[in-house]
């Protein structure tokens, strides 16, 4: 999508490409939330919430981070524009025109964020990571998610409407 250039990838990062490469996933890798918020607070990539409007005000979010749905509304109807509403998000904020900046994408498990940062890599964007396990983490044996994994469960920053 763009040729402009991507700054030194940070070594979590690099490790989490390469660890993509080998099991041939078509996007950049995956990183867990702990690592993703140290990466965040480093100011070393940027945290881009897919989940739609109505997850992030009714569930909870990340303070600060950035928002591209992949889908919409309760019926989750894909968003068309997507990979061209994250590249000019990521282009926004480079430190310098040349220069874009990691994007780590988190949605409510780990799945729609992989699946956006697929598309994402099919258009050409480059250094799109999927934050492993999500927002709420993944279901338990009694079908409720946060009680084994996940942003929350880990206590990490978020907030709630």
């Amino acid at each position: 999508m763009t040729d402009t250039a991507i700054p030194t990838l940070p070594p979590a990062l690099q490790q989490a490409q390469a660890l993509a490469q080998q099991h041939h996933l078509p996007y950049a890798g995956s990183v867990p939330p702990q690592q993703a918020w140290q990466l965040v607070q480093q100011g070393l990539a940027l945290l881009v919430d897919v989940r739609t409007t109505e997850e992030r005000k009714f569930v909870g979010h990340v303070p600060d981070s950035l928002h591209v749905a992949w889908a919409t509304g309760t019926a989750l109807n894909r968003n068309p524009r997507f990979a061209r509403e994250l590249a000019a998000l990521q282009l926004r904020q480079a430190v310098a025109p040349d220069q874009l900046p990691a994007v780590l994408l988190l949605c409510r498990s780990g799945k729609r964020s992989a699946l956006a940062a697929q598309e994402a890599a099919k258009a050409g964007i480059a250094h799109i990571f999927n934050v492993s396990e999500g927002f709420e983490g993944d279901l338990d044996d009694v079908q409720q998610r946060g009680h084994f994994n996940g942003w929350r469960f880990y206590g990490l920053p978020w907030v709630q409407d």
